[in-house]
C-alpha cells in the first residue's frame, strides 16, 4: 500500500485539502498558495524542497495523514461523532449574533466571549476577501466589528494555515482559531510535534464541514442569479437568517439572491474537489468545540430548510471546551439545552452516513493504483460495518468511476502536448 512520499506525491494524487500548512511550513517564500484547475487553492512551488522540509510537510499535511487520539480505548469517543463530552443545541442570547451567524451564532457568541474576557488576544479565522467577493482571506479578530464581519459561512477555498506559524511569533499573543476541520486537524498535527507553540493557540474551533466548493462553483450561483463577475461588490454564501440566502450585492446596490437549498444543494455541492469525497473528519473531531446546524426534521423526516429563528448544534470535545461553553453560557452569551447524542443523526444525516463511506472510496483508489492518505485511529472500520453492502458497492463504483474519468482525460491532455 502506497502512501504520499512528499509534497509532488501529495498534489497528483488530488490529496490536497489547500489548507496552507505546506506553505507555512516551507517558509522564506518557498511556496505559496495560488488558485488553481477550476479554482481551487493549491500550492505552487518557487524554490525546490529539502528533503527535511517536504518529511515535515507530509508528517503534518491533512491530506497526507490524520491520526486520531481517542479512538482506542477511550469511552468518550463515538465512531461517527468523534470525542464526545457534551452535545447540546442553543443559540446567541445577541439577536444581532444570532441573525447574522449561518445558524444560530453560537461560534461567533464563543469567540466573543474570548475576546471580552481576554481568554485570547485574537482569533485567526475566515472572512470575506475585499478584493475577491467569492473569496476569503485569514482574518485577525480583535472585537465584534471583526467577529460579526466574518460571520456567516464561507463556501469558498481557504487557506487559513498558509501563515500560522509567523502568527504564532515571537510577541507571546495567544490566538484563538476557527477553521474547517481538515484545517483544523492540520493544526492540532503541527501543535503536537511542536509542544513549545500549545499555548500559543489555547482555543481551536470547528464547524461541521461537508466539502469545498471551487470557486467555478461560486460562479456558477452568480450565473444563475444572473449576475456577472464584474457587477458584485459583496457576496454572501448563508446567514442573516437560518439558513439565510446566498446574496450577490451588486455595484448599483441591487440584490439578486438564491434559497440555501438551491445554492448548496443544487449547485455548491456538485463542485467538491477530491480531498473532500475521501474525508474521514467532516465534524471536527480534533477540535475542542465543534458547531453545526440543528435543522428541524421536516415532514418528510429530512432537515427542513424554512427559514426560522436560528439554532446551533454544539459538541464539546475537550474538557477546556466544555468549559468553554459553559462559562459563556454562564456569562450570558448564549443560551443551551440538552440533547441526546442520537439527535445528532437527524440533524446531520449527511454526516451520520459520510465517514462510514470512506472505506470503499478508499479500496477505489488502492484498486486504481492511487496513493492513499494513512487514517488511522478513527473508527472508520467500526462506522463502516454499520453501512450495508448495498451503500459500499454504489460507493466504490462512484468512486472507480470518478477515477478513471479523471485518469483518461489527463492521458487526454498528454497526448495532446
Amino acid at each position: 500500500m502506497r502512501h504520499p512520499a512528499d509534497l509532488r506525491t501529495i498534489l497528483s494524487g488530488d490529496l490536497c485539502s489547500g489548507c496552507g500548512l505546506c506553505a507555512s511550513l516551507a517558509g522564506d517564500g518557498k511556496i505559496d498558495m495560488e488558485m488553481a484547475g477550476p479554482g481551487y487553492l493549491r500550492p505552487a512551488v518557487r524554490r525546490a524542497l529539502t528533503a527535511e522540509e517536504d518529511r515535515a510537510i507530509v508528517d503534518v499535511c491533512p491530506g497526507a495523514r490524520i491520526e486520531g487520539y481517542g479512538a482506542r480505548g477511550n469511552t468518550a469517543y463515538h465512531p461517527v461523532w468523534g470525542n464526545v463530552v457534551e452535545v447540546r443545541a442553543g443559540y446567541s442570547t445577541d439577536p444581532e449574533v444570532r441573525q447574522v451567524g449561518s445558524s444560530g451564532g453560537v461560534l461567533s457568541a464563543l469567540l466573543l466571549y474570548l475576546l471580552e474576557r481576554g481568554e485570547v488576544d485574537d482569533v485567526l479565522q475566515n472572512a470575506p476577501d475585499p478584493d475577491n467577493p467569492i473569496g476569503n482571506i485569514t482574518q485577525k479578530s480583535r472585537n465584534r466589528a471583526d467577529v460579526l464581519h466574518a460571520a456567516g459561512s464561507r463556501y469558498a477555498p481557504s487557506a487559513p494555515l498558509a501563515r500560522i506559524l509567523d502568527e504564532m511569533g515571537g510577541d507571546g499573543a495567544r490566538h484563538g482559531f476557527v477553521g474547517k476541520p481538515c484545517d483544523v486537524a492540520g493544526l492540532r498535527s503541527l501543535l503536537g510535534r511542536n509542544p513549545a507553540l500549545k499555548d500559543r493557540v489555547p482555543y481551536v474551533l470547528s464547524f461541521m464541514c461537508a466539502g469545498m466548493p471551487s470557486e467555478n462553483g461560486s460562479r456558477e450561483v452568480l450565473r444563475r442569479m444572473d449576475a456577472l463577475d464584474n457587477e458584485v461588490e459583496s457576496f454572501r454564501y448563508r446567514g442573516n437568517g437560518w439558513p439565510g440566502f446566498a446574496t450577490a450585492t451588486l455595484a448599483d446596490g441591487t440584490t439578486r439572491q438564491m434559497d440555501y437549498q438551491s445554492s448548496w444543494g443544487g449547485v455548491l455541492s456538485k463542485h467538491l474537489q477530491f480531498r473532500c469525497k475521501i474525508c474521514p473528519d467532516g465534524t471536527g473531531e480534533f477540535a475542542d468545540v465543534t458547531c453545526a446546524d440543528a435543522w428541524y426534521p421536516g415532514e418528510d423526516g429530512y432537515p427542513s430548510f424554512q427559514e426560522q429563528e436560528g439554532r446551533s448544534l454544539i459538541i464539546t470535545r475537550t474538557e477546556r471546551g466544555e468549559a468553554l461553553v459553559a462559562a459563556a453560557a454562564e456569562a450570558g452569551y448564549i443560551v443551551l439545552e440538552p440533547l441526546p447524542v442520537a439527535d445528532i443523526a437527524r440533524m446531520q444525516p449527511h454526516q451520520a452516513r459520510r465517514k462510514g463511506q470512506v472505506p470503499a472510496r478508499l479500496l477505489a483508489m488502492l484498486l486504481t493504483g492511487r496513493r492513499l492518505p494513512v487514517y488511522r485511529d478513527l473508527g472508520l472500520g467500526a462506522v463502516a460495518r454499520t453501512q450495508s453492502p448495498r451503500q459500499h458497492a454504489r460507493n466504490f463504483a462512484g468512486t472507480m468511476y470518478r477515477l478513471l474519468r479523471t485518469a483518461f482525460r489527463r492521458s487526454r491532455r498528454r497526448s495532446s502536448i
